[in-house]
C-alpha cells in the first residue's frame, strides 16, 4: 500500500487538479464519476484523471489515503475537496467557483453560471 500512497501523492502534488474515478474524463463508468467529469468537462477545467478501476492498489489506497470512503474523489493544489455530492453542493453554491478562483485554476464561468441557471 506504501507504493500506491506515494503515487498517489505524488499524483495530487503535481496536478493542480486531479479526479480519482471509475473510468475516465472521456468514458466513466458510474454514475457518480459522471456527474463529476461532467462538471469539470462542461466548465472547461484542465484536470487529470485517474481511473481506479485500471489498478486495485490505487482503487483502495485513494480511500486510505483521503479517509473518505467513496470514489470519486476531486482533489485541488494537493488538498482532498470532497466526493460527488460535495462537489454538486459546492458547484450550486458557487463555492467551487471560489475555490478554483483562490488558486488561480482557469475555468469558464460562464458555463459554471448556467449550471447554476439551470438547477436554480
Amino acid at each position: 500500500m506504501t507504493d500506491a500512497k506515494t503515487r498517489i501523492d505524488e499524483t495530487v502534488k503535481a496536478n493542480d487538479v486531479v479526479l480519482y474515478m471509475k473510468g475516465t474524463k472521456d468514458m466513466p463508468q458510474c454514475g457518480f464519476s459522471s456527474k463529476v467529469a461532467g462538471v469539470l468537462n462542461y466548465i472547461g477545467i484542465d484536470y487529470t484523471d485517474v481511473n481506479v478501476l485500471a489498478d486495485e492498489d490505487i482503487r483502495q489506497g485513494i480511500k486510505d489515503y483521503s479517509d473518505w470512503p467513496t470514489i470519486p474523489q476531486l482533489y485541488v493544489k494537493g488538498e482532498f475537496v470532497g466526493g460527488c455530492d460535495i462537489i454538486v453542493e459546492m458547484t450550486l453554491s458557487g463555492e467551487l467557483d471560489g475555490m478554483f478562483d483562490e488558486n488561480g485554476i482557469a475555468y469558464d464561468k460562464d458555463a459554471s453560471n448556467k449550471i447554476r441557471e439551470a438547477n436554480g
